[in-house]
């Protein structure tokens, strides 16, 4: 019986993963809308520290989940952080204190790893993008540029594979993304995810659910705004363009007869009023 490893599960759960979702061996594109519209969890791209990729929190009286990645430009980074948080929900690797074992903690993350590195870079798709080519530093940037990630990654997949050898990895594992969209024609395309990966970006049932709020006039466009992260007057405008508009407030008037009468007892009133000024008191 093969040994059971943090690659082995990792590997295992990321291809149960794609079967299960058919998601076949085909490049990943917006894994944010991706990952909210298979599992339902809520993810959101964040103004964080700089020392911060990505957490994800559970609500366990709700059975919520949320999934925060940092904003930044590097978007191949983004990615893989995304596929590892979702490692970690998918394997319910909660930490509920600060007294668990931190060898079980390593081996969850290494387990995180494999995962994100398996569902972003399938090991057959990988084989069936190369196949019959020429392994040379260009196939390395043709499958970064296709299935958007690392050059670590790649590399790791490609020799994992056995379409290159140890040194050829270790080697390629050093190159940057810049490096490659620069070399081989496509800094603009990777300019363009720079953007993307750049930007907050609100869990859309949340935003959705905020929208609904401002078309009934209960959600200020200040509050659609903050989540997205643009201003007040850029998210009005492209509301209004989608057709959204708040509903007019319907202010019910009563006729004066429908008024009830009202019984005010003034007297105490008229007493302090002809009370001597020392004698009125102080009510």
């Amino acid at each position: 019986m093969a040994k059971v490893t943090a690659e082995t599960e990792g590997r295992a759960a990321a291809e149960a993963f794609r079967a299960e979702h058919r998601l076949a061996l085909q490049p990943l594109g917006d894994l944010v809308a991706l990952i909210e519209r298979i599992t339902g969890f809520d993810v959101a791209v964040l103004e964080t520290g700089p020392d911060e990729h990505g957490l994800t929190m559970r609500d366990p009286a709700r059975d919520a989940v949320f999934i925060g990645v940092a904003r930044t430009r590097r978007p191949m980074r983004q990615r893989s952080t995304l596929a590892h948080e979702l490692a970690h929900v998918l394997f319910g690797d909660w930490v509920d204190d600060h007294d668990g074992d931190w060898a079980d903690r390593r081996y969850a993350e290494r387990r995180a790893d494999a995962f994100a590195r398996h569902l972003l870079l399938p090991l057959d798709g990988v084989g069936q993008f190369v196949a019959g080519r020429d392994i040379t530093l260009a196939t390395l940037s043709n499958v970064v540029q296709w299935f958007l990630a690392s050059p670590a990654m790649a590399a790791i997949q490609l020799h994992e594979g056995e379409h290159i050898d140890a040194a050829a990895k270790d080697r390629w594992m050093a190159t940057t993304t810049p490096q490659l969209a620069a070399r081989f024609g496509w800094s603009d395309q990777y300019a363009a995810l720079q953007t993307e990966s750049d930007h907050p970006r609100a869990p859309q049932r949340l935003l959705a659910r905020a929208i609904v709020g401002y078309a009934e006039s209960v959600v200020p466009v200040q509050t659609i705004a903050t989540l997205r992260g643009v201003p007040a007057a850029q998210a009005e405008a492209e509301l209004r363009d989608a057709g959204v508009s708040p509903a007019p407030q319907r202010v019910s008037w009563a006729e004066a007869a429908e008024v009830p009468d009202i019984e005010v007892d003034l007297a105490d009133l008229d007493r302090d009023l002809a009370a001597p000024d020392g004698d009125r008191g102080d009510r």
